[in-house]
């Protein structure tokens, strides 16, 4: 299965691994000169894999030889929420990390003296935050999610037999969502295969649109806040109809998706800390850091065999033998891990 050029092509500016050589908690070697910083994570809204990218960079900073103060707070995707969270930063912040498209634009337009690093951002510039892929932005920079929706489409016809039809359900005010429907109609003309959109406007509009589809064979389901976060109401219409549904990264296959070749939003999350940690503590200048796209390294195969048994497919022995190989329990587990942290 072929790779998406666009992703190979990210090593060269996602390539943030030195900073991390000397980690090991707080009592290893100095990498700082035990400055204190404070930086804010704002998050969109709670989903599996914004809530690992939030955690990869918390972890970034905990490994990291300086004090890193975090104020965290989430929008829940509400507009009044998100924009009082932005506007209430203060300018003694060192660094502002948004996480989703939403709230990083949000942040963009309000923050102007502090740095600004987001993540889960698919396309940056057709966002408006960043000129191009090779310059960053007056103050903001970060690390994009864009992934490999070619390589996510194929695998559905790896899987699905016959397949003439994918549904994609996605929220129309998400400019990541839209960038991912466009990708997908371009490659489905090289798939000979059709796309059946079906758009809304928020989570509770979910079930009704899925319902909505005529006669998809599949369904995909794009880095969708909106979507992802009503993705029980997809994953259930799947199975009641014996419609195999497939996701754009990994949690969404431990909640119960079929599969994917995806972004881990972990392993993602920490790259956007490590970018964050080099601004923040001056090694490197954010104008000389252009938006990087995701290290190849986070990118993995992972499939769901109960969620597959339950929509009646079977993954072929050739794409398990190379993949994580997870079920809903982890989903469970990881959610009990959260709770019993926050406590």
């Amino acid at each position: 299965m072929k790779r998406n050029t666009l992703l190979k092509t990210a090593a060269t500016t996602a390539a943030m691994g030195l900073l991390l050589t000397a980690c090991g908690g707080n009592g290893g070697e100095a990498q700082g000169d035990g400055e204190a910083y404070k930086a804010a994570i704002a998050q969109y809204v709670s989903h599996p894999s914004l809530d690992a990218n939030a955690q990869g960079i918390k972890d970034v900073f905990d490994e990291a030889d300086v004090d890193v103060e975090v104020d965290e707070q989430n929008a829940q995707a509400d507009q009044a929420t998100m924009n009082n969270i932005v506007g209430g930063y203060s300018g003694d912040l060192d660094i502002v990390l948004p996480i989703a498209t939403p709230i990083a634009i949000a942040a963009a337009t309000t923050v102007e003296d502090t740095s600004i690093v987001f993540s889960s951002v698919t396309d940056p510039v057709d966002a408006g935050l960043v000129p191009d892929w090779d310059t960053a932005g007056d103050n903001i920079t970060g690390v994009s999610d864009m992934n490999p929706v070619d390589d996510q489409l194929e695998l559905i016809l790896d899987v699905v037999d016959d397949v003439e039809v994918i549904g994609i359900p996605y929220s129309s005010a998400e400019s990541n969502s839209v960038v991912q429907v466009d990708a997908a109609k371009e490659a489905a003309e090289s798939l000979d295969v059709e796309i059946e959109e079906v758009a809304v406007t928020n989570t509770s509009e979910v079930a009704q649109g899925v319902e909505s589809f005529s006669n998809v064979d599949a369904i995909y389901v794009p880095t969708d806040n909106t979507v992802v976060s009503g993705l029980e109401t997809v994953i259930s219409y799947g199975i009641d109809n014996q419609i195999p549904v497939f996701a754009a990264e990994s949690d969404s296959v431990e909640r119960g998706t079929v599969g994917t070749y995806g972004l881990n939003y972990y392993e993602h999350g920490r790259q956007a800390g490590e970018m964050a940690l080099e601004i923040m503590t001056g090694e490197a200048d954010l104008e000389d850091t252009p938006p990087a796209l995701a290290d190849e390294s986070a990118m993995e195969y992972t499939f769901n065999l109960d969620a597959a048994e339950k929509m009646g497919v079977e993954i072929p022995e050739e794409l398990t033998d190379e993949a994580t190989i997870v079920d809903e329990d982890d989903a469970a587990d990881d959610d009990t891990d959260s709770e019993e942290a926050d406590e």
